[in-house]
């Protein structure tokens, strides 16, 4: 039971340090992994870094080479859309069957909870706002969502859908350097938190499919920006380093 134990930590550890370098941009995309040298680089046996590796290949950070050993994968701007879009019918799906099959008091206490505190994060002036604390709950809010339904299943693949590059819920909030260019659209998302939650508790399945869709639509505005108006900031958010240079829209 202890070496097993001991087998998971090097395996967590591995993931979570492999997974960081990727997106960070330390391994650009078609970059060749060496199992043997990641090992020694990461001072863990090769057992924890293969598998590791494998698990990374499942998230869809890595792909499997023809001759064996693994590739960092490369994106197309349009893969980031379509993880986008994704997730937002994932979350549309969750929040449609919260409205119709109806939600746990417990959940939905829980659920506006989140609402109540995120409220907090916006002060008087447009641009005075806790951006960290509204990143941690948004977050927060994104996992309450998939939840709602009591669906295991669909909270599963939105969890898997979540870890896809660009696709989290917080991947593309502007930090406190961009906060003037993106001043709206923490408010706007906001807002889109009641009205969410509002449909739900209405039992308004149509309407709340439709505003979390259009909710994760916020995420698709603020990387168009991005890439159209400001490639310094593009090239701060880690996960874009992905993100091949000659598939970006302004080429």
């Amino acid at each position: 039971m202890v070496e097993a134990t001991g087998a998971n930590t090097h395996t967590k550890r591995a993931l979570e340090e492999l997974r960081q370098r990727i997106l960070s941009g330390a391994f650009p995309g078609g970059t060749r992994l060496f199992e043997v040298a990641l090992a020694e680089d990461l001072q863990v046996s090769r057992t924890p870094v293969r598998e590791a590796m494998s698990r990374l290949t499942e998230e869809g950070l890595l792909e499997r080479a023809r001759n064996g050993g693994f590739l960092v994968r490369s994106f197309d701007f349009a893969d980031v859309l379509d993880a986008i879009e994704l997730r937002g019918v994932l979350e549309g799906t969750a929040a449609r069957l919260a409205a119709e099959r109806g939600v746990t008091e417990a959940r939905m206490k829980d659920f506006r909870e989140i609402v109540r505190r995120l409220d907090t994060c916006f002060g008087a002036g447009p641009e005075d706002v806790d951006f960290d604390g509204y990143a941690e709950l948004n977050g927060q809010y994104h996992l309450a969502l998939a939840a709602l339904p009591g669906s295991a299943t669909l909270e599963r693949e939105i969890a898997r859908a979540t870890r896809l590059p660009f696709a989290s819920p917080s991947a593309f909030l502007p930090d406190r350097r961009q906060l003037s260019a993106f001043r709206r659209s923490l408010g706007l998302a906001q807002d889109q938190h009641h009205q969410i939650l509002q449909a739900i508790v209405r039992r308004e399945g149509a309407r709340a499919e439709a505003l979390a869709r259009e909710h994760a639509c916020a995420a698709r505005r603020n990387v168009e920006y991005i890439f159209a108006n400001d490639i310094d900031v593009a090239q701060a958010v880690p996960a874009l380093a992905l993100v091949g240079q000659g598939s970006r829209p302004e080429d």
